[in-house]
């Protein structure tokens, strides 16, 4: 009995002292997203030490890479992009007009994001024997084959995940961080299921768990809008000024992430041209990362978003540029020495984490300098995360189109040149390199924007 007066004395202490200013409101959003989502990546690693166990870096492997980085990427390009495009524009409508209007909106642009789900997934299966041999140029037809069987499978991927993306962005503008961090545990938990338990399927069983996961995850975000008395359906109410004005953000917006994300691909098929087992290795050195970036970006991005979004239609840039101040100090702060640790670790870490079973010595001599060059990118990747969400908050998402652009042409660039000495490692350095460069333009074009409100 007593300890549950502490807990409860703590939770109202912490509660008072988080709402006392919009930083503390944020740090204590991050804070919680920043615990659960760490919770979920701990089971996603469990679920790479299982996978990396049971495939190693085989041709099934590979092949299941490239299969899932396609639906992956229109998930991210589509509804990745709608999320950035409505969020602030939610926020405001309903600060400004009221939840009824708010809710208009969102079953319109669930409508259209359905719509756009639907006919990228229908394209994207249609299209498979086209541009999977340029994706995979270095696979054997067998290769090709399987790699578009896993595709097909994974299809329904698409509208699953990107509907849930839209629908987790509005418990987040809600506030509701904790739950949508939680739930990406529930994919990786499935799928370390079927392979214990379907063993005989192979490759197959990463492709029907990642669904599955997917599915319960969806129901879950779903029941919560639901408790909440938010309508997630889709509903058509007439292209209002407040959709035009989405649409207007989503086309910068898509288009950045179109080119953006083809990034991924990129990098795909750039390492599949190296020989077998190299995509695989790009995959295994870049999980490893994902974990610390992940946390950090899925935090802090997470959390900034709404608050950024009231701070910008309130017109409090002396608040907006005291944030930024304190929170590029920590995020550099935290981001630095975990880098270097990261980078001076690299082979120990891997040979912890992954050798045994099919992932061998030679293995994790390969993956560990993929892992020590894309661990320079953890700062800036975390300090421009912070800046995207600011900029979609401004609702000046023409700046994300020109970065794109110039992040895409010397990715390209950059792979080219690195993959000649470094091999698979030079595309992780490549990497790291854009996210420098993306981070010094989007900085530089705040700077030059925040001028006009000094």
């Amino acid at each position: 009995m007593k300890d549950r007066l502490s807990t409860t004395k703590f939770v109202n202490q912490w509660a008072l002292w988080s709402n006392l200013s919009t930083n503390r409101k944020i740090f204590s959003a991050t804070l919680i997203i920043a615990l659960f989502t760490f919770g979920a990546k701990l089971v996603s690693t469990a679920k790479e030490l299982v996978v990396a166990a049971s495939f190693g870096t085989s041709d099934s492997m590979d092949a299941f890479l490239v299969a899932f980085i396609v639906p992956s990427a229109a998930v991210t390009i589509i509804s990745g992009s709608f999320n950035a495009a409505f969020i602030p524009s939610y926020v405001q409508v309903k600060e400004r007009y009221g939840t009824e209007n708010a809710q208009k909106l969102l079953g319109n642009v669930m409508a259209s994001t359905i719509l756009l789900l639907g006919t990228a997934t229908i394209g994207m299966v249609l299209a498979a024997p086209y541009y999977l041999p340029l994706l995979a140029s270095g696979f054997s037809p067998i290769k090709i084959a399987l790699t578009r069987k896993l595709l097909y499978l994974l299809s329904p991927m698409v509208l699953i995940a990107g509907t849930n993306t839209i629908w987790s962005a509005v418990l987040n503008a809600g506030e509701e961080f904790a739950l949508v961090a939680a739930t990406p545990a529930l994919t990786p938990a499935v799928i370390i299921v079927f392979l214990f338990v379907a063993r005989g399927w192979g490759v197959t069983t990463l492709t029907v768990g990642t669904i599955c996961g997917t599915i319960f995850e969806a129901g879950i975000i779903c029941s919560a809008l639901l408790r909440k008395r938010i309508r997630p359906w889709p509903s058509w109410h007439g292209a209002d000024p407040h959709l035009w004005q989405v649409i207007q953000q989503y086309l910068p917006m898509v288009s950045g992430s179109l080119i953006l994300g083809s990034t991924s691909l990129i990098n795909q098929g750039m390492a599949a041209m190296l020989g077998p087992g190299s995509v695989a290795v790009l995959n295994y050195g870049n999980r490893l990362i994902t974990v610390p970036i992940s946390v950090g970006t899925t935090a802090l991005g997470t959390a900034v978003i709404p608050y950024f979004s009231v701070m910008v239609t309130k017109n409090d840039w002396h608040g907006i540029r005291h944030t930024l101040k304190r929170y590029f100090a920590l995020i550099f702060g935290v981001a630095i020495p975990v880098t270097v640790g990261l980078m001076l670790g690299s082979e120990l870490l891997v040979r912890v984490i992954y050798q045994r079973g099919a992932f061998t010595s030679q293995d994790t001599h390969l993956v560990a300098p993929v892992l020590a060059f894309f661990a320079v990118q953890l700062p800036f990747y975390v300090a421009g995360t912070l800046l995207v969400r600011l900029v979609s908050a401004m609702l000046a998402n023409h700046i994300l189109l020109i970065s794109s652009i110039v992040s895409l042409l010397l990715n390209v660039t950059l792979n080219y040149a690195f993959m000649q000495r470094f091999g698979v490692a030079g595309i992780a350095l490549s990497t790291s390199c854009v996210y420098l460069v993306a981070f010094l333009l989007l900085h530089f074009s705040w700077r030059r924007i925040s001028k006009k409100y000094q």
